[in-house]
């Protein structure tokens, strides 16, 4: 990452001011503009923060951060007539949002915040003066800005020499930032992700010293920060760092927990380090960007080890059953952190199913068990596919080409299947209104009953076509004492009877919704 070089202050050097000047123009000209209103009407403004980092990094922003000396309410005097739309929705912490010719911005007034010892919500109070506005901010590459108009850089906590040297510092003692936002702890994590810096030594005792602070914080702004952490460039670098200074314990303590567990195999260290690499690998697999579910899923696979470990006969040690119980751990942690449930529902599901390949051997699945495999992965099917790719961190290099050779056999036979057979939508020939007609019976839990007949007839026999499936769904009914061997049905109408299998209080069983207009279970 080039950075503009520090030898020269910026006071003595009008050159490379200049060239400071030029890069941070690049991230919204129209600022110039908002900056020449302001002077205007008497206030300040400058660009700060993360977008003037992004810039001497040579990085991509998407934001573009504003800050003033003039209240909420002055600003919004400022902008009203200028602005294309304008939204207060932070306005309560000192922060308006407005759009002008397509780019978005947000206007802060300068400002101190705090965090009550009793309380999960920072305290704000406006201030007067950039500087200590920047003073407050938690690093110092994070506490640069460039007054507006004119772009006029300022430096005060030597933020442009840290970009040189890769390292993150605060701009006053680490204890008084973090003891102001403990949130900041974690972002030390979360930048060290991102940017691939070391974390000042200072910083990283602080950081000791004062984890437990992070337990004042809302569910809602760790989990923001974990997901960009792990979607960074160098995750392990962010999750070591919160092993080590023990945040992990209190943010995510099945991380930790896994240091103490040496695999079944001794491949590694311990399962901690496995679990690393794992996300490493599934990392290298990602075709469109981060990956936020696959990577929890990475990092969480084997969560539920600590729990299950067995000491087994000869020295062995055994993990049964891990790859359930991590599920139900990871519903947990994640539901704790507030994810959305669409997350938190693949994620286990992906860590409950990230051992089923090893049941396959060495292709001794049946065409049954490979459509099963589809079936219960559904959606997940390709995250699962580098997931279990990613699981494979032997270094055996015959074993691990062995392993190699097999899923790329599975996943030539899904392939097959699927042209086959269109697996990814797999359902029975016979649909719900059929069925009714075939039995005889409205619509209810038998229905459901019998779909779900039909769908395992699908998957173990494949396509063998609605005349077969019928006969088969019949010999069932009978079996089941729905149809007489003559054919005819031998129970009373659903209509006029209880229904099979719900309990005393009402509850219905899975099947039990289904009907002749949706036809599926």
């Amino acid at each position: 990452m080039p950075v503009p070089n520090q030898n020269v202050s910026p006071e003595s050097s009008p050159t490379r001011r200049t060239a400071i000047a030029e890069l941070l123009r690049k991230i919204a000209p129209i600022a110039d503009e908002l900056g020449g209103r302001f002077a205007a009407a008497g206030h300040e403004l400058a660009l700060v923060g993360g977008p003037v980092r992004d810039a001497l990094l040579r990085r991509p922003t998407k934001d573009v951060d504003l800050t003033t000396d003039a209240p909420p309410e002055r600003i919004l005097e400022i902008i009203r007539d200028w602005a294309d739309a304008l939204w207060t929705i932070g306005i309560e912490f000192g922060t308006v949002g407005l759009r002008k010719d397509g780019v978005e911005l947000e206007i802060t007034t300068y400002r101190s915040e705090s965090y009550d010892p009793k309380s999960r919500k920072p305290a704000v109070s406006y201030g007067t003066s950039l500087v200590e506005d920047l003073r407050r901010r938690d690093f110092a590459v994070n506490a640069m800005a460039a007054r507006l108009p004119g772009y006029e850089f300022v430096d005060p906590f030597g933020g442009l020499a840290d970009l040189q040297r890769e390292v993150l510092r605060t701009p006053g003692r680490p204890e008084d930032s973090f003891s102001d936002d403990p949130l900041r702890m974690l972002r030390a994590a979360r930048f060290a992700s991102q940017l691939g810096f070391t974390v000042a030594p200072d910083v990283i005792q602080a950081m000791k010293d004062m984890a437990g602070r992070i337990e004042i914080v809302s569910a809602e702004r760790v989990r923001d920060e974990l997901s960009k952490l792990i979607c960074g460039r160098f995750p392990r670098q962010g999750l070591a760092l919160l092993v080590d200074t023990g945040l992990a314990e209190h943010v995510l303590p099945e991380l930790p927990k896994l240091r103490l567990e040496i695999d079944e195999h001794h491949r590694h260290k311990d399962v901690y380090e496995h679990s690393l690499i794992v996300l490493e690998q599934a990392i290298a697999q990602e075709e469109d960007g981060p990956d936020l579910v696959l990577r929890l899923a990475a990092l969480l696979h084997d969560i539920g080890k600590p729990r299950t470990r067995r000491f087994e006969s000869g020295g062995r040690v055994s993990f049964h059953h891990h790859e359930v119980v991590g599920a139900k751990m990871t519903r947990k942690r994640l539901t704790a952190l507030r994810y959305p449930k669409d997350v938190i529902a693949d994620v286990s599901r992906l860590v409950e199913l990230h051992l089923r390949f090893h049941g396959y051997g060495t292709g001794e699945w049946t065409d049954s068990a490979v459509r099963r495999y589809v079936r219960d992965a559904g959606p997940l099917l390709t995250r699962l596919h580098k997931l279990t790719r990613a699981d494979c961190t032997t270094r055996n290099k015959r074993k691990a080409e062995r392993l190699r050779r097999t899923y790329d056999d599975l996943e030539v036979r899904i392939d097959r299947l699927a042209q086959e057979e269109e697996l990814a939508a797999i359902r029975p020939e016979i649909d719900g209104n059929e069925i009714q007609e075939i039995l005889g019976i409205k619509p209810g839990p038998l229905v459901g009953r019998a779909y779900g007949f039909l769908l395992e007839l699908r998957l173990d026999q494949g396509m063998i076509g609605k005349e077969a499936a019928a006969d088969e769904l019949r010999r069932w009914a009978v079996g089941e004492g729905i149809l007489s061997p003559g054919g005819k049905a031998s129970l009373p109408p659903e209509s006029s009877r209880p229904s099979e299998g719900r309990s005393s209080g009402g509850e219905r069983p899975a099947g039990d919704a289904l009907t002749a207009e949706d036809g599926r279970p």
